[in-house]
């Protein structure tokens, strides 16, 4: 299923800087940013459950902001891109 994570981390308390790297590169491991703090990951439901726990530990849960969106199995139609940044097909082959 396509989820939809997106974060606000408040950079400007202590260890915040270091919250965004971490909560930045959590997301990068389990799919691709395609906004500053939004990163589209297609994962079944116990990925989604170990991201949505690493995520959990690593906010301030006073300052900062987690949302998750499941927009499911049948993404494709339910997303269109207009403009700069074009984005990869996260279930196409990955060639290096």
């Amino acid at each position: 299923m396509l989820v939809l994570i997106t974060y606000d981390v408040q950079t400007t308390s202590e260890g915040g800087a270091r919250r965004l790297r971490m909560v930045a590169k959590a997301c990068q491991n389990y799919g691709q940013r395609v906004q500053h703090s939004v990163f589209e990951c297609v994962l079944d439901s116990a990925q989604l459950t170990k991201l949505k726990l690493e995520l959990v530990k690593l906010i301030d849960h006073e300052k900062d902001s987690l949302r998750i969106y499941r927009i499911g199995n049948k993404y494709r139609s339910k997303v269109e891109h207009i403009g700069a940044k074009p984005t990869l097909d996260v279930e196409d082959t990955l060639i290096f």
